[in-house]
C-alpha cells in the first residue's frame, strides 16, 4: 500500500532524528552518523584498495515510526549489521564505508564529501519505500548497485529501476533478490572497475549474473478454468450503466468517465455517517460470521471486527444511494485524518466476494480496471496489490491488506481467510488470503490518459506468511521473461490480479475502445 509519509495518527509516536552508531563489520571501529548521516571510512587505508560506499535509504528512523513497508515498529538495525558482516566476509580486499541516508540532501552530502575520500562506487539499499537517494547517487557517474530489500523499498525500487532501464542509465546496475548470494555475486563485480574494466562492463556483468542466477522457468502448465465472459461491445455498453464513487477527501464534484464508467467524488462525511448509521445488531452478525468463517483472528479485538462491519454496511448504503457498483477510498486519509472511524479493508473483501468492487486508496485506475473486467468475466474479483519481484525464486508477489476469498466469484468456492491488523501500522482489521494454486492469473492496469492497458500473466505457486509488508502475498512464476517485468513501472506500483486467462477479453475491450494493449512480459 502506497503512503503519505506526513500523514500520521494522532497518537503515533513521534521521534526526532538522533545520531545513530552502527558497527562497521569491516574493523571494530564504530561509526557514528552524524546529522548529515556521513559515515566514516573503516578498512584498510592502502591507496590500492577499491572503496564502496555503502549507503542504506530510509525516509524514518532505525525503527520505524511512521506506517510504512515493511511495517511500523520495524527495527532496520539488525539488517544493515547484517549486510555490513557479509560484505566484510566475503570481501576483505575492499574497503567499505557504511552510511544512513534519510533524504536528498544527505545524498548530495554524501557526493561532496566522498570528492574528498575518492570513493570507487556505491550499494544503495532501497529499505523502505520513501525516500529519493539513487537518481543523486547515480549522477555521481560511479558504478552503482540498487538493491532492493524486499518487502521493505519495493515500491521506491521498481519506479526507479524502470527509470534506469527506460532511460538506459548506463552506471547503475541492480539486485531484487530475497537471495544474499545474489547480492555477493553483484558486489564481485566491483572487481571489474578494480581491474581497469569500464563502468559499462560492470553493469553488463551485474546484468549477466542477476539473469544467470535467476531459476528456469519451473513447470507452467495450468489448472483447467473454464469461465464465461461478456462480448467487449456488451462489456462496454453494460460499465456505461455502472459508477465508480470514489472518496478523496471532503469535497463533492462530477468527474469525467473513466473508460465509459461514470466516475462520482463524494465526501468522507457522507461515508462516515453511513458508518454511524449502520445497523448495530446487524454489524454485529456481519462480524460473528466473519469471525466463525475465518481460519484464525490474530491480535484484532472483535469490537473492532463489528466496527469495520458497520463500515461495510455504510458502504453498501452509499452505493445504494448512488446507485453506484464500486467504492474506492483513501483510506488511510481519512482514518488519519479523523474523518473516517473504521478501516473499509473487511468490507472492501465482502464487497469483492459479491461481485460488487470495494477498492484500496481511492486509485481510480485500479478501480475502474476492477469494474472493466469483473463486468467482464460476469463476476470474478480482482484485488489491488503492490507487487514484489523476487528474482531469486523467479516469482512476482502481488501483496496487499486486501483480497477476496472467491476468485471465481460469487458462487464460486471460497479459500481459507484469516483476520488480523492492518499491516503497515498494526491497526483496525484486514484479511490474510490464502489464494488458491496452480491456477493461471492475469495481473494488468488500464490508463485513460494513454489509453492502453497494460499486463502479464503468471501461475499462482504460493502464499508468503511474512510479516512484512501487506498481509496476503500470492507468489505466482510469471508466464514469459521475467527481466521485461522491470519495465513498466512508470504506470505506478499497483496492478489488479484477476483468477483466469484474460489474454482475449483484454484485447477484445481495447479493440472496442480503440486502445492499445502492452505486454509485460
Amino acid at each position: 500500500m502506497n503512503f503519505n509519509s506526513n500523514i500520521m495518527k494522532k497518537d503515533m509516536p513521534s521521534f526526532s532524528r538522533r545520531r545513530f552508531i552502527s558497527s562497521c563489520a569491516a574493523c571494530s571501529t564504530c561509526m557514528a552518523i552524524s546529522p548529515l548521516l556521513i559515515g566514516s571510512s573503516c578498512s584498510s587505508s592502502n591507496s590500492e584498495t577499491m572503496r564502496i560506499r555503502v549507503i542504506y535509504s530510509l525516509q524514518q528512523e532505525l525503527v520505524q515510526v511512521r506506517p510504512d513497508w515493511p511495517n511500523v515498529g520495524f527495527n532496520f538495525k539488525p539488517v544493515i549489521d547484517n549486510y555490513n558482516a557479509m560484505l566484510s566476509k566475503n570481501f576483505p580486499s575492499f574497503e567499505f564505508i557504511s552510511t544512513l541516508a534519510i533524504g536528498e540532501e544527505d545524498a548530495k552530502n554524501i557526493l561532496k564529501k566522498d570528492e574528498e575520500v575518492n570513493v570507487d562506487g556505491y550499494i544503495v539499499h532501497q529499505l523502505n519505500c520513501q525516500s529519493h537517494i539513487l537518481p543523486t547517487i547515480a549522477k555521481s557517474g560511479k558504478p552503482v548497485i540498487y538493491v532492493d530489500f524486499k518487502y521493505g523499498g519495493t515500491g521506491r525500487f521498481l519506479g526507479y529501476v524502470s527509470r534506469i532501464l527506460n532511460e538506459e542509465q548506463a552506471n547503475v546496475g541492480f539486485v531484487s533478490s530475497s537471495r544474499n548470494e545474489d547480492l555477493l555475486s553483484a558486489v564481485k563485480c566491483f572487481e571489474i572497475i578494480a581491474k581497469g574494466g569500464t563502468v559499462n562492463e560492470f553493469v553488463q556483468a551485474v546484468t549477466n549474473k542477476r539473469v544467470q542466477l535467476t531459476p528456469e522457468p519451473g513447470d507452467l502448465a495450468c489448472k483447467s478454468d473454464v469461465f464465461n465472459s461478456l462480448s467487449g461491445e456488451e462489456c462496454l455498453r453494460r460499465m456505461k450503466e455502472l459508477r465508480i464513487l470514489a472518496v478523496r477527501d471532503q469535497n463533492a464534484r462530477s468527474a469525467e468517465p473513466i473508460m465509459g464508467i461514470p466516475l462520482e467524488y463524494i465526501t468522507f462525511s457522507e461515508v462516515n455517517q453511513a458508518w454511524e448509521n449502520a445497523d448495530k445488531d446487524e454489524a454485529n452478525e456481519i462480524a460473528e460470521r466473519w469471525v466463525k468463517s475465518s481460519t484464525e483472528v490474530i491480535d484484532v479485538p472483535f469490537d473492532e471486527i463489528q466496527n469495520s462491519a458497520a463500515m461495510y454496511l455504510g458502504m453498501r448504503s452509499v452505493l445504494k444511494n448512488h446507485n453506484a457498483n464500486a467504492i474506492t477510498i483513501n483510506c488511510l486519509g481519512g482514518f488519519y485524518g479523523g474523518h473516517i472511524h473504521a478501516y473499509p479493508c473487511l468490507g472492501f473483501h465482502e464487497l469483492n466476494n459479491q461481485g460488487l468492487v470495494g477498492a484500496c486508496e481511492c486509485d481510480i485506475r485500479s478501480t475502474a480496471t476492477m469494474v472493466a473486467f469483473t463486468t467482464m468475466t460476469q463476476g470474478r474479483p480482482g484485488y489491488i496489490s503492490d507487487p514484489v519481484i523476487d528474482t531469486s525464486k523467479r516469482q512476482i508477489i502481488y501483496a496487499h491488506c486486501v483480497a477476496p476469498n472467491k476468485m471465481f466469484g460469487p458462487a464460486g468456492p471460497t479459500n481459507p481467510y484469516s483476520i488480523m491488523t492492518h499491516s503497515e501500522d498494526r491497526q483496525g482489521a484486514c484479511v490474510r488470503s490464502i489464494l488458491p494454486l496452480d491456477y493461471m492469473t492475469t495481473s494488468l492496469k488500464i490508463d485513460n490518459r494513454r489509453k492502453a492497458i497494460v499486463f502479464h500473466q503468471a501461475k499462482a505457486v504460493d502464499n508468503d506468511p511474512d510479516d512484512r509488508a501487506c498481509r496476503t502475498k500470492l507468489c505466482a512464476e510469471p508466464i514469459g521473461d521475467i527481466e521485461k517485468l522491470f519495465t513498466k513501472w512508470d504506470w505506478g506500483w499497483h496492478r489488479v490480479t484477476f483468477y483466469g486467462n484474460l489474454e482475449k477479453q483484454i484485447y477484445e475491450l481495447a479493440d472496442v475502445l480503440g486502445w492499445k494493449v502492452i505486454r509485460e512480459v
